[in-house]
């Protein structure tokens, strides 16, 4: 089982009958749904939300040997998709940990100048432009 208290950082194998492969889990990955953990899975390159009921059963530790191989093996791969995905869920973190955007406040209207010589509008009348000269077969 992964255990991040000593090390916030945790290579382990996951061992499923489909084949085994190397997960890393980081504590400072942003929480997931309830009930899911995220991991960098080596063998598909990215980082998966996984159901921890179900994945944790499976989940063994490395020994030190096998620790540093996947290390060195994994390790630049691994640092470069958590970059990537810190980077994705930087706002999400961001927005659930900061304040409520202020409310914007309400326009002002400025004061009307009744001195002032207001222009009237002009309204173009357009009886004269459709006048009645449509001719008709009919007649």
């Amino acid at each position: 089982m992964y255990n991040t208290s000593q090390d916030p950082v945790w290579f382990g194998e996951l061992r499923t009958p489909r084949g085994n492969t190397i997960l890393v889990h980081d504590k400072q990955f942003p929480e997931a749904s309830q009930g899911r953990v995220y991991f960098y899975n080596t063998t598909r390159d990215a980082i998966i939300e996984y159901a921890e009921d179900i994945v944790s059963a499976n989940l063994h530790d490395l020994d030190d040997a096998q620790l540093k191989a996947a290390q060195a093996e994994y390790g630049s791969a691994w640092q470069a998709a958590r970059d990537e995905f810190m980077q994705k869920h930087d706002g999400w973190v961001e927005a659930t940990q900061s304040k409520p955007a202020p409310k914007k406040a309400k326009p002002v209207d400025e004061p009307v100048d009744d001195d002032s010589d207001d222009a009237e509008l002009e309204v173009d009348s357009m009886d004269d432009d459709f006048e009645d000269s449509w001719s008709s077969d009919d007649d």
